[in-house]
């Protein structure tokens, strides 16, 4: 079951690595298109206000101009001037005195011009006409801004007149307040302006177009540009052919990589039963010291193995393997037989020693482990107080099949530790329902005493944990003296680690606790 549940994610993640990245590709191809086409559009809409915004500095500039003048309105000093402000500058068509509407006299002559009908009241005070019908001139081809008696007419064109805009690219400006385009080139919804919300500029699609609005700094009004979507598309289909092959490549060098993983792993899989007839797995033995004292009071039962070839798979490898291929089994019954021959002896001669030894979370599914383990004791003369198992966290997830092999364990005087206690799935309230006697502090957590890491405080709070629920400690991973310093202060009882001692032969573990045991 869990070799085809394997097998099943392994397959749904090589479909995941071919199809996922193509897709991101074609995603950011959408984005970058989008991003391009908005900001073509901005910029659009930019140069539009910046032309609108130059024109109302002119206008403003030029009515202030006759304003300021003290010139009678129509004398002929007074048309003078206005000839020189129209000539002077680069928007203004003609500027002149105004009087309901009429421009009575202009920079055009002492004529007068209507200015429409149609107006446009603007926060400011200002009015705007946005269709002045002057003899001569297209249609709506010129507005009129009034202000302080004098107004001012201005090609409608001028500020539409956009140096980016390309053919197909609507543009134009529109009033805020009445929503309605005060001049436009192509298309425009008024209704837009309802969008731009508090913002100075925003951009949204509608419809088949890519709106972007600039609000202007000067009056109530803002810039408008919108280009065809089609252009994102074709943009996006440009940039693709570039992303998604790129793509492809990428999710077949990762279903490769999955690929040759589930190759490696079935590989190890079917290459573990082979390893144990051929005697390729073998234990080595790291010390566990009394932290008061020092002795050694027991070591940890290690599985290596050696291929033929002398190359040597890490447990990280082959552990994984042969719990997918459920072989996981056969290997802690292996290591038990291994124990009973290398340790059997020493172990009958010394009853206040132990070796622990690692279940699996499948070892722990069933009563036959206590049965192996009581089988091994037995042929060996050792006594159930020579073992520990150490039960990972992983082994609780089926929590009443292991209450029970726990009960079972116990009853026949075998200890019980939990392994890398805090690192995997378990609670105070799994600790608070089985019955256990030992608690592991993981080396993660040794590693950051005295040290600035956020979980250099954590080993504080489990010992005091398994204070309360008088559970004996033992730390691993311990590599200096002032990490042993520390847990002996805090009443640590147990430990391992390379400052004590590395992986070795029972055969030193042997020598080395009897020498310690004389020297005391």
């Amino acid at each position: 079951m869990r070799r085809r549940l394997g097998l099943g994610l392994t397959g749904l993640a090589t479909i995941a690595a071919l199809v996922i990245p193509p897709w991101l590709a074609w995603r950011e191809a959408q984005r970058q298109a989008w991003a391009a086409e908005a900001e073509h559009a901005l910029a659009v809409a930019r140069d539009v206000l910046h032309r609108t915004d130059e024109a109302a500095l002119q206008i403003i500039k030029g009515n202030r101009t006759l304003a300021r003048s003290g010139l009678k309105p129509c004398s002929p000093a007074s048309l003078a001037l206005m000839r020189r402000i129209a000539l002077g500058s680069s928007y203004i068509h003609a500027i002149g005195w105004v009087e309901n509407g009429v421009l009575v006299c202009s920079s055009m002559g002492p004529f007068p011009i209507p200015l429409g009908s149609d107006v446009v009241h603007t926060n400011s005070g200002a009015l705007l006409y946005p269709n002045v019908p002057l003899p001569g001139a297209a249609q709506g081809a010129l507005l009129a801004v009034e202000g302080g008696g004098y107004a001012t007419i201005i090609h409608r064109d001028t500020p539409v007149d956009a140096s980016g805009a390309a053919a197909g690219v609507a543009r134009g400006v529109l009033h805020l307040s009445s929503r309605r385009a005060v001049v436009a080139h192509g298309r425009l919804d008024p209704a837009w302006v309802g969008r731009l919300g508090a913002a100075s500029t925003t951009t949204f699609a509608d419809g088949d177009m890519l709106v972007a609005i600039v609000r202007s700094r000067l009056d109530t009004i803002a810039a408008v540009a919108a280009v065809p979507l089609t252009g994102v598309a074709q943009r996006a289909h440009a940039i693709a052919l570039r992303l998604v092959p790129a793509g492809l490549v990428s999710g077949l060098v990762a279903a490769t990589a999955i690929g040759l993983l589930l190759r490696r792993r079935m590989s190890l899989g079917m290459s573990l039963a082979a390893a144990l007839r051929r005697g390729e797995f073998f234990l080595l033995y790291q010390p566990i010291v009394d932290l008061q004292t020092g002795r050694w009071v027991g070591a940890e039962a290690l599985l290596r193995w050696r291929r033929a070839n002398g190359e040597l798979v890490g447990p990280d490898v082959f552990i994984p393997a042969a719990e997918q291929s459920g072989q996981i089994v056969k290997l802690t019954e292996h290591v038990i037989d291994v124990v009973g021959r290398d340790a059997g002896a020493f172990l009958r001669a010394h009853p206040d020693f132990h070796v622990a030894i690692n279940l699996s979370a499948a070892d722990v599914q069933s009563p036959a482990i206590v049965d192996r383990l009581a089988a091994m004791l037995a042929s060996c003369g050792a006594r159930p107080s020579n073992l520990i198992v150490e039960i990972t966290e992983r082994g609780f997830l089926h929590l009443e099949a292991a209450r029970e092999v726990i009960r079972l364990l116990r009853a026949q005087g075998i200890g019980v530790a939990i392994d890398d206690f805090g690192t995997g799935y378990s609670s105070l309230s799994y600790l608070e329902s089985l019955d256990l006697d030992y608690l592991k502090i993981d080396r993660a957590f040794i590693e950051a005493i005295g040290t600035d890491a956020p979980t250099s405080g954590v080993v504080g709070l489990i010992i005091e944990m398994a204070r309360s629920m008088q559970l004996a400690m033992i730390a691993e991973g311990i590599e200096n003296p002032a990490q042993a310093a520390y847990l002996r202060e805090r009443g640590v009882e147990f430990a391992q680690g390379w400052l004590f001692g590395k992986p070795m032969p029972f055969a030193d573990i042997a020598h080395g606790a009897d020498g310690l045991r004389h020297a005391a």
